[in-house]
């Protein structure tokens, strides 16, 4: 059985379930035997394992002494949860969700320091118009102006409290994440996310509970660094907070990496204003209050839903920004950098930046391939949670003489997919998050009907009716530069390039120059030869470079994630 992603799967001994089956849910989607990796399933470059480092390293040079962290530990993952129908879990999980549903919309305030501040927006379901899950509110420039004057005074003690005390807090919501609020994040998650159970599950209950957990354990890895003495000196590195505050901007598709933006930054010392994206606002908050049921002091993270350009705006114009912590579009990155780059006269220190952005990810096969696995990977990476992740694949490349039998095993799979409700057990993914996302994946289906060069293999049909609801479509291009081929789509499109079989070196070619992105990839191939020669040729193309296993999936502390390029 082919398994959805890297993770350890089992179950607390509360539990007492029996184990995940491979298919790790309960989606009808008949597997066929994988033949092993005969090569490590995940090749790392260099920069991405910084790029993580980064995350949580947001740090200078000098505390007093008593900072210096004595706290040792060690993190594993967070076990995911089966939610087989029936289970404890399963109607634990359901009747969150009855009541979730029935006392909603529920109202999100603006969070600066210990106050609680309203004005009127609304969020609904991606997969449902007619209901509203969330009434939120936008901070205007003076409320995030307070927000970032309350942060810079929390910095005065937050800054002297010492590591082990902050990553006691951060471990405590940990805890509550993985067993008091388990059910409140997946099912908010569900609700205002269109994520299925086990999308919700290895994102806001095992994900964001390892991110915090591993976070503790590599800060404290660096921080326990000793440099070299000499006989007559001792050297001594300790560390301070950066100066100025910090902007957490996280996307909606993940609640975990809107947790882990906001308290990485928190952890280290530093005091943080956190922009939730407004399609994904209601689970941000429930992570929110988390953190402060665990201890988090007041201001040391300020909750500030707004207008993206106004906050952008305000941040960026005030003199202690000390950095942006940012996962989102490569255009909204891009503005964020120009708009710092314009204002370095005013600013105290340099803020740092850190961004991982877009993704147009592929499939390669090779002739030596296992097809079924390779079916199988592409259909799951690229129409889980309906392509909404940066490392979905979008791009395959199959050699001529495999691509009837690979279209035979795509179109096999493809008919197995639901496509309906999150909350309905057998859905293999629901909507796409609002109405922007779903008319830019619409206006690429329209250009693929009226392309020559495009064939419709399966799919191409949207209706907004109820919700954003997009098929899973397949796409066969024969121009390998078609902008199918070259977008970052963000939706559940997948677009195949035949090459000739004796031209894999021009395919590889291809994947490098064909996009401006470089996030991630896959190889499919058992000859050991070509595995190593194919992960040399492509190692600028990615951050994480996969073989013999789909694109997405990456599990905290297992597989570093980040990107090179746009990405």
């Amino acid at each position: 059985m082919a398994r959805p992603a890297a993770r350890a799967v089992r179950h607390p001994p509360s539990v007492g379930l029996d184990r995940i089956p491979t298919s790790c849910r309960d989606v009808p989607l008949n597997v066929g035997k994988t033949t092993p990796p005969i090569w490590p399933s995940v090749v790392f470059r260099l920069p991405c394992l910084a790029r993580r480092f980064s995350r949580w390293l947001v740090c200078q040079s000098i505390l007093p002494c008593s900072q210096v962290s004595h706290l040792s530990y060690k993190a594993v993952n967070e076990p995911v949860w089966s939610h087989k129908r029936g289970s404890p879990e399963r109607q634990k999980l359901e009747a969150t969700l009855q009541v979730m549903q029935s006392t909603a919309p529920h109202e999100v305030p603006i969070c600066i320091g210990a106050e609680q501040l309203m004005s009127s927006e609304r969020m609904k379901q991606p997969f449902n118009h007619s209901q509203t899950i969330s009434h939120f509110y936008y901070a205007s420039t003076e409320q995030i102006s307070k927000a970032i004057d309350v942060a810079l005074q929390a910095r005065e003690s937050w800054s002297r409290t010492t590591f082990d005390d902050r990553a006691h807090i951060f471990l405590k919501a940990a805890d509550l994440i993985s067993d008091k609020y388990r059910f409140d994040l997946l099912a908010s998650t569900m609700l205002g996310q269109a994520k299925t159970i086990f999308q919700a599950e290895i994102d806001a209950a095992a994900e964001l509970a390892d991110f915090l957990r591993f976070n503790v354990q590599f800060a404290s890895e660096a921080l326990s660094y000793k440099p070299i003495s000499t006989a007559d000196a001792e050297n001594r590195v300790v560390y301070r907070p950066t100066e100025g505050f910090w902007a957490a901007i996280p996307p909606f598709n993940f609640t975990a990496i809107a947790g882990n933006l906001a308290s990485a930054p928190a952890l280290m010392g530093n005091t943080v204003l956190w922009k939730p994206s407004d399609t994904a606002i209601y689970s941000n908050y429930l992570v929110y209050n988390v953190f402060r049921e665990a201890g988090l002091p007041p201001g040391v993270i300020n909750f500030v839903p707004a207008d993206g350009p106004t906050f952008g705006s305000v941040i960026t114009r005030h003199p202690q920004l000390a950095g942006v912590n940012f996962t989102g579009s490569t255009r909204t990155f891009r503005t964020i950098l120009k708009e710092i780059a314009k204002n370095l006269d005013i600013y105290r220190s340099y803020p740092r930046t850190i961004g991982e952005c877009g993704g147009k990810n592929y499939h390669l096969v090779h002739q030596s391939a296992d097809l079924e696995a390779a079916a199988l990977g592409t259909i799951r990476s690229a129409f889980e949670f309906s392509g909404q992740k940066c490392s979905a694949c979008s791009r395959l490349y199959v050699p001529s003489a495999l691509w009837p039998k690979m279209r035979t095993f795509l179109l096999e799979h493809h008919r197995q997919l639901k496509v309906g409700s999150p909350l309905e057990p057998d859905t293999f993914t629901s909507a796409v998050i609002d109405r922007a996302a779903f008319e830019k994946v619409s206006g690429y289906l329209d250009y693929a009907k009226s392309c020559a060069d495009i064939e419709i293999i399966a799919g191409a049909e949207a209706d907004d009716s109820q919700g954003y609801f997009i098929q899973p479509t397949i796409l066969l291009t024969k121009n390998p530069k078609d902008k199918l081929m070259k977008d970052d789509i963000f939706g559940p499109i997948v677009c195949v390039y035949v090459y000739d079989d004796d031209k894999v070196d021009e395919a590889m070619d291809l994947i490098d120059s064909t996009t401006d992105y470089a996030l991630t990839g896959s190889v499919f191939a058992k000859d050991n030869a070509f595995v190593e020669r194919a992960t040399t040729r492509l190692i600028d193309t990615v951050g994480n470079l996969y073989v013999n296993v789909q694109s997405t999936g990456s599990v905290v502390g297992q597989q570093p994630f980040g990107g090179a390029r746009l990405s």
